[in-house]
C-alpha cells in the first residue's frame, strides 16, 4: 500500500512540475503514473550500475556527478514513456532536482520514508 501511495504522490508531482517547468510535457495523469513507475524501475535497476561505472568521476566531483546521472535517468524515461517529453539535458537536470526536493517534502508530510 505504501508503494502505491508513493507512486501516486510522484505522479502528482510529475504533473505539477510539468505545469511549472517549461520544457517538460506530460499528456495526462495516466502518463504521469507511467513516468513514476518507470522512474522507480530505472532508479532501482539502471542507476546503481551507472553510479558504479562512474564512481571515479563521482568521487572527483565530490558527488555532483550524481545530478548528471539523475538527469540521464529522466531523459531515458522520456525516451521510454510516450506522452512524457523533456526538451533538453538542463531541463532534465532541473526536473530531477525539483522532483527530489518535492518528493522529500511530500513524503515527510505524509509520514513515509524519504
Amino acid at each position: 500500500m505504501n508503494l502505491l501511495i508513493r507512486i501516486l504522490i510522484t505522479a502528482g508531482l510529475v504533473m505539477l512540475i510539468a505545469y511549472l517547468l517549461p520544457g517538460v510535457h506530460v499528456e495526462s495523469y495516466v502518463q504521469s503514473i507511467y513516468v513514476a513507475i518507470i522512474l522507480g524501475l530505472l532508479n532501482l535497476f539502471v542507476k546503481p550500475i551507472l553510479v558504479l561505472l562512474t564512481l571515479p568521476v563521482t568521487i572527483l566531483t565530490l558527488g555532483l556527478f550524481l545530478l548528471v546521472i539523475n538527469a540521464l535517468i529522466v531523459m531515458l524515461c522520456s525516451n521510454i514513456v510516450g506522452g512524457f517529453h523533456v526538451e533538453s539535458f538542463w531541463t532534465a537536470l532541473f526536473f530531477s532536482v525539483i522532483l527530489s526536493v518535492f518528493q522529500t517534502i511530500a513524503y515527510k508530510i505524509t509520514g513515509g520514508d524519504s
